[in-house]
């Protein structure tokens, strides 16, 4: 009896260490091919900055920057560098709102001009459905898309004070009837603000600060731009691309009256911080800011447009993936930046991504970097201990070669235990990788969809023994020195 009860406790321990020594995905080969796609692609697309991180549940995978924060000055980016977060503002908006409701202080369907008794913009369609705090927070409730003032208008970027939106309303009216169609409003979030500071009795700024930034220990997340870093620790920002393929210097801006849907600051290290306390929350109990299942029921679709691809949370943009999964968050554009915080929550991963220009999508940033972890994750499980035990080394074959004038380059690296070539720029890089085993000597073949060897790479050496150039399909391409 003894002994039985010591096997199974053998065996229970020995089960358990196995499942708690679980072998980790090693990214290592997957975050040198991103690595060189973003510097890659920052050249390509005339980038003067970006900044990125990875997160899983509570831990950043990897972190970096590329260019630099100030172009005028040379200071570097880097992962620290502060970006105005424009619309990702709508997020920390939309959590004070809902803390709120837990609290017991407002409900969704409260309608404005209750929570707001100076609240008199004109409905312009008799038998709409009212304006609430949910059609603020879904983008459904019929409202312009902005305040009656031209503050996204260069230079100078006029931002008006919350007075003068108020007093303006009056002179404005309601485009369509509430919860008919999807109207993107930065004047229904600045609502939501006001709406804050009504129900809590305290500054908006104040409530955010002290209900949201500092329980989460977010230092670098303001709801400004913070003037005496610009230049510095702030990125300066820059505009799109022109003709002559330049990029302007914008003026700073504050968005004043716009803040709760456009005025924050943040870095991606922070955001990162954001994204791990919404991982944590979905798997909780204890309320953290919010309850969990409050946390939860935003992130569900509470609006779909008549289009049926428009869908979107409280205040968070709720979307499918490629093969179907839920992708949460928001983006943000504002003059001279773009930024996107992007969370994958069935995997608890999330990806932000920061650039000190307009006219760039930093969502394909985002959504690249998971293609290629994607992936390594694949290539890693079907790494077999003869691939480990090939003796090559791998780095010899590592570089940038010219492939003139047919594609730009062509960058080949280590990709667990085999090589991996990409073409650059890509704009789907997982998609643009070609994999290649090992044969003999400096001879690889190319590992296809079905696992299957097709043609030949082959690389040259010099009489030195240093590599110079790969053939591939019978043509040359040389190793370059960077």
């Amino acid at each position: 009896m003894m002994k039985n009860f010591f096997i199974g406790t053998l065996l229970l321990l020995i089960v358990s260490t196995a499942y708690s020594q679980e072998k980790k995905t090693d990214y290592s080969d997957a975050f040198r091919i991103i690595e060189v796609w973003l510097d890659a692609q920052r050249d390509y697309e005339v980038l003067p900055g970006i900044s990125a991180t990875v997160v899983e549940d509570q831990d950043i995978l990897w972190s970096g920057a590329f260019g630099l924060a100030n172009v005028e000055q040379n200071v570097n980016s880097e992962p620290s560098t502060l970006y105005s977060i424009c619309s990702i503002s709508k997020l920390f908006t939309s959590v004070a709102i809902m803390k709120l409701y837990d609290e017991g202080k407002l409900r969704l369907d409260d309608k404005v001009d209750d929570l707001l008794s100076w609240y008199d913009l004109e409905q312009k369609f008799p038998d709409s459905w009212p304006i609430t705090v949910r059609t603020l927070l879904t983008h459904s409730s019929g409202l312009p898309r902005e305040a009656n003032f031209p503050y996204w208008t260069g230079p100078d970027f006029p931002f008006p004070s919350s007075e003068g939106i108020r007093e303006e309303l009056e002179n404005q009216e309601t485009l369509y009837p509430s919860s008919t169609y999807h109207q993107y409003s930065n004047l229904g979030l600045t609502l939501l603000g006001d709406i804050v500071e009504e129900v809590s009795g305290v500054p908006f700024e104040t409530y955010v600060k002290q209900n949201i930034l500092d329980p989460l220990g977010l230092a670098n997340t303001r709801t400004e731009l913070p003037e005496d870093m610009y230049g510095q620790d702030l990125a300066v920002g820059y505009s799109a691309l022109s003709r002559e393929h330049q990029r302007q210097k914008v003026a700073l801006f504050q968005a004043e009256g716009i803040t709760p849907a456009a005025g924050f600051s943040s870095n991606v290290q922070d955001l990162g911080k954001f994204a791990s306390w919404q991982f944590r929350l979905m798997d909780s109990t204890i309320t953290e800011i919010l309850n969990p299942s409050t946390l939860k029921y935003m992130q569900n679709v509470h609006w779909t447009d008549p289009d049926w691809k428009t869908t979107w949370g409280l205040g968070f943009v709720v979307s499918k993936g490629s093969e179907g999964e839920k992708i949460v968050g928001h983006g943000g554009s504002c003059p001279g930046y773009r930024s996107s915080i992007r969370l994958w929550p069935e995997s608890n991963r999330a990806y932000v991504v920061m650039i000190n220009a307009s006219g760039t999508n930093p969502s394909k940033y985002a959504d690249a970097i998971h293609g290629i972890l994607k992936k390594a994750k694949g290539a890693e499980k079907k790494q077999t201990s003869k691939d480990v035990k090939t003796g090559i080394d791998l780095q010899e074959y590592t570089g940038y070669y010219n492939s003139m004038p047919w594609q730009s380059e062509l960058y080949v690296s280590a990709w667990y235990s085999k090589l991996v070539m990409l073409g650059l720029p890509s704009e789907s890089p997982a998609k643009s990788m070609t994999i290649f085993k090992h044969l003999d000597g400096d001879i690889f073949r190319r590992v296809r969809d079905d696992g299957e060897l097709g043609e030949t790479l082959e690389f040259e050496r010099n009489d030195a023994g240093q590599i110079i150039r790969c053939k591939n399909h019978g043509n040359y391409s040389s190793k370059m020195i960077r």
